[in-house]
């Protein structure tokens, strides 16, 4: 099958090795998470200066850690003596300094090399030129967002652009407060399966009618097969039984103060690539972090975002959450069934998008450029 014979209410899908190629992915690594703004921690949970937070990103480990005036900064993991791991662990608190567990280099919590056995000896060694290797970071939507790249692209075009080209303002995603809700749950899923398959699945609802029982009950468009990130703006309606996003349809929590009388009783799904999806209901935000690991492995980690006075009351989030826990692990089963398929030689040029999904085309073709790009050095 060639992309030529297809009909054209049909358009072809990468073809399976660029989601089982190890070296597709190493490509990947180099020329997309390692260049774009990519997001890491919840800012709120790195709370006092010298608690850091480690994160995969690309081929790199991540030191992310509160300065001491208050900032939040971003170096490589890696000591600048012999390359050792800095941080060993994957969130902790350090009091004045991070040390190296090989050879006692010590820097400080700005990155700058503060101490190292006999370094007195050595007043030739500029303590700036050896401290971390700092990473670009931001803050956004209350969470912290990296970028690798020597010169990074415009956060402004590259993420709140991505927001803005869904919702149609970036108004729209400011009246839910996302800076000043609290994580309610978190609950992270190790997902075998390709990073790809996992944005895909997210983008379109073809299969939720097969899938997504209660996620249809919910938002009962979603059976036709379109999804809400179909149109520019378009928010999925509730059903008229339903009262709240939650896995029976029963009462919500409070809803979030901004959040305008026509965004009520609507559900917003956005996509930020590479690694993000943000979705918007009346009474909390959940947000996925995508972690590519490998070829064939993605850690997502979820959080349920609520007003603070809902997590600090103690209040039963365990329906809202279960609706889209339950969204997750069904996506996920269905990603790492179609893991195994992207080898098969009936894979080998692809498969095939209907209708609903030709926008999931328009992904390939941007993923199709990064990888042809030259990396800006």
């Amino acid at each position: 099958m060639t992309t030529t014979s297809l009909p054209p209410s049909l358009i072809a899908t990468l073809p399976g090795e660029h989601y089982t190629d190890p070296e597709v992915f190493a490509l990947e690594q180099e020329r997309i998470f390692e260049t774009m703004w990519f997001c890491v921690a919840r800012a709120g949970e790195l709370d006092r200066p010298g608690s850091f937070r480690t994160y995969q990103v690309g081929r790199e480990s991540v030191l992310v850690s509160r300065a001491r005036d208050g900032s939040v900064k971003a170096f490589l993991n890696i000591c600048r003596h012999r390359g050792a791991k800095l941080c060993t662990e994957q969130s902790g608190e350090v009091k004045r300094a991070f040390q190296c567990p090989y050879h006692a280099w010590t820097y400080g919590l700005d990155g700058k090399l503060v101490a190292a056995p006999n370094l007195t000896s050595m007043p030739d060694i500029d303590r700036t030129a050896y401290g971390l290797v700092k990473v670009h970071v931001r803050e956004w939507l209350g969470y912290v967002w990296v970028c690798l790249a020597d010169t990074p692209p415009s956060f402004e075009e590259d993420v709140i652009g991505e927001v803005v080209s869904r919702l149609g303002d970036v108004e729209s995603i400011e009246r839910y407060d996302i800076d000043n809700l609290q994580v309610g749950r978190r609950i992270t899923y190790d997902v075998k399966a390709n990073w790809k398959l996992i944005i895909e699945n997210f983008m379109e609802c073809y299969h939720c009618a097969t899938i997504h029982p209660e996620l249809t009950e919910v938002l009962p468009e979603f059976a036709d097969g379109y999804a809400a990130q179909y149109y520019v703006g378009h928010g999925a309606e509730f059903g008229e039984d339903v009262q709240g996003f939650t896995v029976d349809g029963s009462e919500g929590l409070d809803r979030i103060p901004g959040v305008g009388e026509e965004q009520d009783r609507r559900y917003y799904a956005i996509t930020v690539r590479p690694q993000v999806f943000i979705n918007l209901v009346p009474d909390h935000v959940i947000f996925h972090r995508m972690y590519p690991m490998a070829h064939d492995r993605t850690v997502v980690e979820c959080d349920w975002l609520y007003l603070p006075h809902v997590v600090e009351s103690g209040k039963d989030v365990e329906r809202s959450v279960e609706l889209f826990h339950r969204v997750n692990q069904q996506d996920f089963d269905a990603c790492e069934r179609t893991q195994p398929g992207m080898s098969s030689r009936a894979y080998a040029k692809g498969g095939v998008l209907v209708p609903s999904e030709h926008h999931i085309g328009e992904f390939h073709t941007w993923v199709r450029e990064r990888l042809d790009a030259r990396p800006a050095v």
